[in-house]
Formats: structure tokens, C-alpha cells, sequence
């Protein structure tokens, strides 16, 4: 109750900032409108049916991305982590692919694909796809040495191996990658809009953004936000979920 008490005062604290700012003259009110003047049309916004279809749209490509990314990356890093050759023989193809910016694949994404949604799902499953994969790679490396040894003496299949002992060991990995990459994937997912086009979101931002409507665009900036606090409690809900058994779940119970 303490935490959402001080999160809900450090909210009211930025939105009376934020009307201070152009109530004195700090800003000029086209160039960063009044918070009641955004929350207002934001209020419209959401009695709008096209609303909730582009929002839809958004939210079906960052779902149908970030799920895409997690499969591949789940089969691939586990193959990988669990063989120490090929650990060190993609070491420096993956250093190098990660670092690669997802925005500047676009052009080469709507070359592919047109201006579809297929050209979107490229960007959001190459930015979503190495938050996952290098962590999963890093979980199932983890792996106890002893603990792998005394389950194959026991007669372990490598299902049963694979299940009780890397999956607990690889699960806060994936966790982890997982909540950094639904993150990244909303925002490539908007970002995709805005650049290529697609019906969504970011394309809302674009046109406003292109009309000189500056009330119009800070209250999408504004939903975005929501969406990417959304998700991220969603997730971290998800993750102390699954992990309610882990040492650093029960710390962190324990302190409170």
C-alpha cells in the first residue's frame, strides 16, 4: 500500500508539473499543451470505435512478434547453451548481429515484405529475439555441473535431464528475457508504424504529429506509456509467479 501510495503521489506531482509548465509561461502551450487539454481528448479518444481497432492492430503485431522471437530463441538458445562448442563458435556472430539497430532494418523489411504487417514482424522479432536468446543461453550454461552429472549416473533420459534440471536452472533467465523483450517489442512495434506506415498506433502519432496536432499527439504518446506499464506489470507478475519457488523471489518475500 506504501508503494502505490508514493507512486500515486509521484504521479499527481509530474501531471501538476506538467500543467505548471505552460501555466507560467515556461513552454509554449502548441508546443507542449496543458495536461488537462491532452487528458481531455484522450477522454475522446477512447469513445472512438477506430480507436480500439488501431489499438488492436498494435497490440496483435507486438503479440504475434514477441511470440515469433520467444520460440525461436527458446529452441535456439537451449541447443546452443547446451553445447559448449557452439557457444564459442556464434560467440562473435551473435556480438555482432545483436548490436545492430532494428530500425535501420526497415528499409530492407519493406523491400521483403511491402508495407504489411509482415514487414513490422521482421523489426519487432530481430529486436525481441536476442533479449531472449542471450539469456536463455546464459541460463542453460548455468547449469550445475554436478547436478548434470549425478542425474545422468541416476539413468536420466535427456527429457527428464532437460526437465528438472536446466529448466530450473534456465527459468529467472528466460523470465528476464522475456519481460526485456515484450518491452522492446511494444516499442518496435509502434516505432514500425510510425516509419512504415501500418495501421496502428504510431500510425495515429505520424498523423498527428503531421497535422500539427500537438494535443492529439501527447495523448498517444500517453497511451503508449500506459501500454508499456501495462505490460511490464503484467509480466513482472508473471515472472514471481513462475518463479515463486526461486531463492531471489523468497529474499525478496522475506524482506518485506
Amino acid at each position: 500500500m506504501r508503494k502505490i501510495l508514493l507512486g500515486a503521489v509521484g504521479l499527481l506531482g509530474f501531471l501538476a508539473v506538467w500543467q505548471l509548465i505552460p501555466t507560467l509561461g515556461l513552454a509554449d502551450p502548441h508546443d507542449l499543451p496543458y495536461a488537462t487539454d491532452v487528458f481531455g481528448r484522450l477522454l475522446q479518444e477512447v469513445r472512438d470505435l477506430a480507436f480500439w481497432r488501431r489499438l488492436r492492430l498494435t497490440m496483435t503485431s507486438w503479440a504475434i512478434g514477441l511470440t515469433l522471437a520467444t520460440l525461436t530463441a527458446v529452441a535456439l538458445g537451449t541447443v546452443v547453451g547446451l553445447v559448449p562448442f557452439l557457444r564459442r563458435a556464434t560467440h562473435t556472430t551473435v556480438e555482432f548481429l545483436r548490436p545492430v539497430p532494428s530500425v535501420a532494418l526497415i528499409p530492407l523489411a519493406v523491400l521483403m515484405f511491402g508495407l504489411q504487417m509482415r514487414a513490422a514482424l521482421v523489426i519487432i522479432v530481430y529486436a525481441a529475439f536476442w533479449q531472449v536468446f542471450v539469456q536463455v543461453i546464459y541460463g542453460v550454461a548455468d547449469v550445475d555441473t554436478v547436478a548434470r552429472d549425478t542425474a545422468r549416473s541416476f539413468g536420466l533420459t535427456r527429457y527428464e535431464r532437460l526437465r528438472y534440471v536446466v529448466l530450473p536452472t534456465a527459468l529467472p533467465y528466460l523470465m528476464t528475457g522475456l519481460r526485456l523483450a515484450a518491452a522492446v517489442a511494444l516499442i518496435l512495434a509502434v516505432t514500425a508504424e510510425m516509419v512504415i506506415g501500418n495501421p496502428g498506433l504510431g500510425r495515429m502519432i505520424e498523423l498527428s504529429r503531421s497535422a500539427g496536432d500537438a494535443v492529439g499527439l501527447y495523448g498517444l504518446v500517453v497511451v503508449t506509456g500506459l501500454l508499456g506499464v501495462v505490460v511490464n506489470v503484467v509480466f513482472r507478475f508473471a515472472e514471481r509467479r513462475s518463479l515463486a519457488w526461486h531463492q531471489s523471489v523468497l529474499a525478496d518475500e522475506a524482506t518485506r
